[in-house]
């Protein structure tokens, strides 16, 4: 389809497949998010068709045109007008016409990927201009795991560690080589996946501190020199631009020990996150041996011995690349569908990484107060009180309730 054929479309006729991508299950029929996106793009449509009970607006349709809305007639002013009936809407509160308004900008931008339009509209600065200020309740886009997503994610990445390991430690005498390289690369995937997602779960370390962030060269992802599981502590290079020591909690130290033993990194300068993208691997493998002289030719033949690049650079120790803080997301994305996590959130359909972090600072708000908290999360107690004030607001309700209960007692 050419791009005039897409922008003669009409909106609704790009609704489905937008939802099928993001709809879990087999035809992307399932989802809270898909749910709550129909919803929203449904009366987004009935807004741009002139819909929506308000006699004074006609819809984007020039009046002297009889069709439905299309692509072509949206612009930056289209998406200004609906941020402004969302905020006009005096039954919504700010937070959630941020929600809803995030709905119909997660589909403008889908849009642009696919074709149907070419500028993001809904993120320009003026269509955003009508939108409420946060209202200071919890944000609708900082996601937070619970207890029952948290536990169905690291059980999903257990398990599947736990066979994998198994199918490569029991493969029979006289396996294939290639086949025995081929299981144990699976194994060393899961289980560094699962190490991956234990820390992201137990730690309250962001991402970006222990990851590599290809924008900055100082973080380049921790090794295992870094790492010291006998102690429980992990040094990172932290958000106030320096190197700090952060706790490896008891859940962590098992996961990581398992993969280690697994991965048997060659030195300790090895990341413990590498990256698995065959692209990346072949670039350095190819690159690495042809700096220590090794000829193309024999560079080949040595790739052939290998079911997966990954195998020959620890053997050979060609250090890949940790990966990068949107490869962690990528993972996640895959884990979450894989694992079928109950999300219900507007902006995120997986548990993303920094929702491991907030997670893990209500665990810690509420078992031992902000100041412990505060401590585990490298922020500044007052942060971690305004971040997390709607626990404080519960406690002080329980705290009256006693009260008058005991009064009217």
């Amino acid at each position: 389809m050419t791009p005039r054929e897409r922008a003669d479309q009409s909106l609704t006729e790009s609704f489905e497949r937008y939802l099928q991508d993001k709809g879990k299950g087999r035809g992307g029929d399932g989802g809270n998010y898909r749910r709550n996106a129909a919803r929203e793009l449904n009366r987004f449509a009935e807004w741009t068709a002139g819909d929506h009970g308000d006699d004074d607006w006609t819809g984007i349709v020039p009046d002297d045109v009889d069709r439905d809305p299309t692509f072509e007639d949206l612009n930056e002013r289209v998406f200004r007008e609906y941020a402004r009936h969302l905020a006009g809407d005096r039954g919504l509160k700010q937070n959630t016409v941020q929600t809803y308004y995030r709905y119909i900008s997660a589909w403008c931008g889908w849009c642009v990927n696919e074709g149907y339009l070419e500028v993001h509209y809904a993120q320009r600065a003026s269509a955003m201009a009508p939108l409420p200020d946060d209202d200071g309740r919890k944000p609708g886009d900082q996601q937070a795991w619970t207890s029952e997503q948290r536990h169905a994610l690291t059980r999903h990445v257990d398990e599947r560690a736990r066979d994998a390991i198994e199918a490569y430690t029991t493969l029979p005498e006289g396996t294939d080589p290639l086949d025995k390289q081929r299981a144990r690369y699976e194994a060393l995937k899961a289980a560094r996946d699962r190490a991956l997602v234990f820390v992201l779960a137990y730690t309250a370390v962001r991402v970006g501190e222990f990851l590599r962030d290809p924008n900055d060269p100082r973080r380049r992802g921790v090794r295992w020199g870094e790492i010291s599981l006998d102690d429980g502590s992990m040094d990172v290079y932290r958000k106030k631009q320096q190197w700090d020591a952060a706790s490896l909690p008891d859940p962590v130290i098992s996961p990581l020990r398992s993969y280690r033993n697994l991965i048997d990194p060659p030195t300790e300068r090895w990341p413990v996150f590498p990256t698995f993208d065959q692209r990346t691997l072949a670039t350095v493998v190819q690159e690495g041996l042809a700096d220590r002289g090794e000829q193309p030719n024999a560079i080949d033949e040595r790739r052939n011995e290998y079911a997966r690049d990954l195998l020959l650079a620890l053997d050979r120790d060609v250090r890949p690349p940790s990966i990068t803080t949107d490869g962690a997301r990528s993972i996640l994305q895959r884990l979450s569908e894989a694992a079928d996590v109950d999300i219900d959130h507007p902006k995120h359909d997986y548990l993303a990484p920094h929702g491991g972090r907030r997670g893990m600072g209500e665990v810690l708000v509420r078992a031992f107060g902000y100041t412990v908290a505060a401590r585990y999360l490298d922020n500044s107690e007052g942060m971690v009180r305004e971040r997390y004030s709607h626990i404080e607001a519960g406690e002080l309700g329980d705290v009256a309730t006693e009260a008058l209960s005991e009064i009217d007692g």
